[in-house]
């Protein structure tokens, strides 16, 4: 299976914050937040999968910056590292100033998608071949948080756990 490359997957969904979907203080509800980053994200494990894919995970969510009414909101996502079957979507959320134009990193989250196939059991994925450093900085601490994962819910000894050792022992 041929590799492909995070810009292969971005996606980039931008649209306005309306007064139904923001709190008594006037800011974007956490959920909608939430379920807007996950279309996001599923769009772009799709389309580095090009199979149908399910949010396995939600591994990280910053709630950096409240979102006001009116405030355009961009969610651009693309895929990190692709693992047999799963794959980790990174997420950054960006709000524009409704009057300058400036925009600012108000969120970021961390998703994992397994693709599978019509019968909805799991089916491989390409490999993931990051090109900028920001990508490789990315992939690499995508096996990082997958070990640690897998060591909190007992499927990986620790000592097995070779990215998350190389962290805290030195040569």
């Amino acid at each position: 299976m041929q590799g492909k490359n995070p810009k292969d997957s971005r996606t980039t969904m931008t649209d306005m914050v309306l007064p139904s979907e923001t709190n008594p203080l006037n800011n974007l509800f956490g959920g909608e937040l939430l379920a807007r980053m996950d279309r996001a994200a599923s769009i772009a494990a799709r389309r580095h999968s090009r199979r149908i894919t399910v949010t396995a995970s939600v591994n990280h969510v910053a709630f950096n910056q409240s979102v006001p009414v009116g405030s355009v909101l961009t969610v651009e996502a693309a895929v990190s590292r692709a693992f047999k079957t799963s794959m980790e979507v990174y997420l950054d959320v960006w709000m524009e100033d409704r009057f300058s134009g400036e925009r600012t990193k108000a969120n970021e989250a961390i998703y994992t998608f397994v693709a599978v196939d019509d019968t909805g059991r799991p089916t491989e994925v390409p490999p993931l071949v990051p090109e900028t450093d920001l990508e490789k900085q990315r992939f690499d601490a995508a096996l990082r948080r997958k070990q640690l994962s897998l060591v909190l819910a007992g499927k990986m000894q620790p000592n097995e756990a070779t990215e998350l050792k190389a962290l805290f022992l030195q040569d």
